[in-house]
């Protein structure tokens, strides 16, 4: 059977970047479709231009509170227009550093401009407006087109012209007042970053509180952080009727704790409740190819019901994150050409929403560990007795680590705190490399480091270890006469 390419790569966001690189990298005659500019949500959507968004509201936030640090300044004003160029000339920089087609033509990788889809198992069809339809044809073909914004049924919403997080970071003009539907990762971030920059805030959920798959304790810790900056939460909430007024938006809805009905006006509304596998267009009936609720249904290797296609990334279904795209991309073009035994591992994924302070988490939740009855030992040690975090004026937040109490393996993370993106991958790699905490006890931080947080909360469980059997010994050996501290009490920290 003759084909074009050994591998056609479909999408060209994180996933299909690093597909395709891969797949090059190993000798394979390689294409990427992608309909838009390589790049995908990460750098026009997402990560990118919503990290740099936060950072300019930490500036402006830091202005407001440099007297705290005996720094006196005027009164802050803050130019929108500019920092809305500054986000997207950081995209620019991103894109040409990393995602522009020469990068990975130099690579030996063929870029193709147009909408891929299936014509057979084997062939896609590339569709691009003002051109012939143009077919070709692959022995391996990877699927990494996505996700897409959710949009709720919510009445109204149609009438009004609402932001998703593919269109916030078009604005050129700031809300007055900004609506957000959804108290999410993207509600939260954006919820600060427009609260710091000067607009009125309120976000709606449907939830009891915000963040829901993060730890209960740190999210309701981050939510009164958030709430005295000055974002109005309004939880437990339906949302029931969007509708546009004079140059205004009209969101009403119903408090579900008490079933009263209100409206809050603004002048922006955002919409982030979510996001689904972008699969609608690929005409996944004409390979073959299984789906579920989620996305594409794909195996350990990421192999769909076709052994020589794969999906990876958001459009399979699973965690929605450009580093595990990005790590699923990697195993699938691995196993696809090397035909070794490549696995996804999805038991250390980290993940961070970046407030400020940030929230991270990383392998068991303590919620599932408790429904599994897995025995486990809680070790937590807060910012305010880490030096660096005092000294920074970054006291809030804690290090909580679930593991076993016999041999302190790691079973999960969480943390509250600046830095916790950073401090996680720590962990992160303890646990896929089956580093105990009395290993990472025993390995020297350097002071004053917030990452030595990481080595106090590991401390924790020598202090658990110790016991009057342990003293004796030292007594009667060494002529030890220190005093065993009490170790009764499981929330003690030292």
């Amino acid at each position: 059977m003759n084909f074009d390419f050994d591998v056609i790569v479909i999408g060209g966001g994180a996933a299909g970047l690093t597909a395709a690189g891969v797949s090059a990298s190993l000798g394979a005659k390689t294409a990427m479709i992608e309909k838009k500019k390589l790049g995908g949500d990460c750098t026009w959507y997402g990560c990118i231009p919503s990290k740099a968004l936060l950072k300019s509201a930490k500036v402006a936030q830091t202005v407001r509170e440099a007297e705290k640090f005996g720094i006196k300044t005027g009164n802050l004003s803050i130019d929108f227009e500019a920092v809305m160029k500054r986000v997207r000339s950081i995209q620019q920089d991103v894109y040409q550093e990393a995602d522009a087609p020469e990068i990975y033509e130099a690579m030996g990788v063929t870029v193709i401009e147009g909408r891929g889809s299936f014509a057979d198992e084997h062939s896609v069809i590339i569709t691009k407006e003002g051109m012939d339809d143009l077919t070709l044809r692959s022995k391996n073909i990877v699927i990494a087109t996505g996700s897409r914004p959710v949009i709720p049924p919510i009445e109204g919403l149609e009438t009004v012209p609402f932001l998703t997080n593919e269109t916030i970071f078009t604005l050129e003009k700031q809300p007055k007042k900004l609506l957000v539907i959804g108290a999410g990762p993207i509600g939260t971030e954006m919820g600060q970053a427009f609260t710091r920059l000067g607009s009125e805030v309120t976000v709606f959920d449907f939830g009891e509180r915000i963040l829901s798959h993060d730890h209960p304790e740190l999210s309701a810790l981050l939510h009164d952080m958030l709430t005295r900056e000055g974002i109005n939460f309004r939880l437990n909430t339906a949302v029931k009727k969007v509708a546009k007024k004079n140059n205004s938006i009209v969101v009403t809805a119903e408090d579900r704790n008490t079933g009263e009905s209100f409206s809050v006006e603004g002048d922006a509304l955002l919409v982030a409740s979510g996001r689904k596998a972008a699969i609608e267009t690929l005409n996944l009936e004409a390979a073959g190819i299984d789906t579920h609720k989620r996305g594409i249904r794909v195996n350990e290797s990421c192999q769909t019901s076709r052994h020589h296609i794969y999906a990876c990334g958001d459009v399979a279904g699973g965690l929605q994150f450009t580093h595990m795209a990005e790590h699923m991309a990697k195993v699938a073009a691995s196993k696809m050409l090397t035909h070794l035994p490549m696995k996804t591992d999805d038991k250390h994924v980290p993940w961070c929403t970046y407030t400020e302070p940030e929230l991270a988490h990383v392998g068991e939740t303590e919620e599932t560990l408790k429904k599994n009855n897995t025995g486990y030992e809680l070790y937590r040690f807060p910012f305010n007795r880490i030096d660096r975090a005092i000294t920074e004026s970054e006291k809030q937040g804690w290090i909580r680590v679930y593991a076993a109490g016999f041999d302190g393996r790691i079973f999960g993370v969480d943390i509250l705190g600046v830095h916790a993106g950073e401090l996680i991958s720590e962990f992160a790699l303890a646990m896929r490399n089956g580093v105990t905490l009395r290993q990472m006890s025993d390995t020297i931080h350097p002071y004053p480091t917030y990452a030595l947080g990481n080595r106090r909360a590991a401390d924790q469980w020598y202090v658990r270890k110790q016991s009057g059997a342990l003293v004796g010994l030292l007594q009667f050996f060494f002529g030890y006469q220190g005093k065993m501290p009490d170790t009764s009490d499981p929330d003690r920290i030292v």
